[in-house]
């Protein structure tokens, strides 16, 4: 009996709690200018400007997403996720520019984006300093392993596939692999 209890609540709560939830949340945010494409479950996220953050049709997100607008009001979007990408858990979209991740992308948990830097100048602090700012491009059917790291200005073309933990510096032209810290070539898809 125990057990039939446990399922019973089990189905309630996945079924129903959850999607109930990602509802209100979609609601709460569209409020606020993000648009959340049809059969997307939207998990518990953080996000500062949520009017700056697009989500296409049938994506798959996992908790603790972090969208991170990074600077003052501007008219949006700068986050575009296009449809049936997934996005793993704890990965964070640190952006002053553009970031847009084509359609059938899978994204594993832990992966950072980061579009700027921080100036180097002696003239004052670096903390004050506002660095180079490019958009970062990913294509589409991309697989990021967990932990990759893109910076700024790096165009991942379509069918990637780039190793756990590497820290992609540099444009990847269509169907390779790459890994490693920069990351480098090491195989072609077939």
């Amino acid at each position: 009996m125990a057990k039939l209890v446990q399922k019973v609540f089990f189905i309630l709560i996945s079924r129903y709690l959850y999607n109930f939830l990602s509802w209100f949340r979609k609601l709460w945010y569209h409020m606020q200018g993000m648009y959340v494409g049809h059969n997307t479950y939207l998990p518990s996220i953080k996000i500062t400007w949520p009017h700056q953050v697009v989500i296409g049709d049938n994506c798959s997100l996992e908790q603790g997403i972090y969208f991170k607008f990074d600077g003052i009001w501007k008219q949006g979007p700068s986050i575009i996720i296009k449809n049936n990408v997934f996005i793993g858990a704890g990965c964070e979209f640190n952006i002053r520019k553009e970031i847009v991740i084509g359609d059938n992308s899978l994204i594993a948990s832990g992966c950072k984006f980061i579009d700027h830097d921080h100036g180097t100048s002696l003239s004052s602090p670096m903390h004050k300093q506002q660095g180079p700012e490019k958009a970062i491009l990913i294509g589409n059917d991309v697989w990021l392993g967990c932990n990759v790291v893109v910076l700024k200005g790096v165009e991942i073309a379509d069918g990637v596939i780039v190793a756990a933990g590497a820290v992609v510096t540099k444009d990847i032209p269509p169907y390779e692999i790459w890994a490693g810290i920069p990351a480098k070539k090491i195989s072609q898809r077939n």
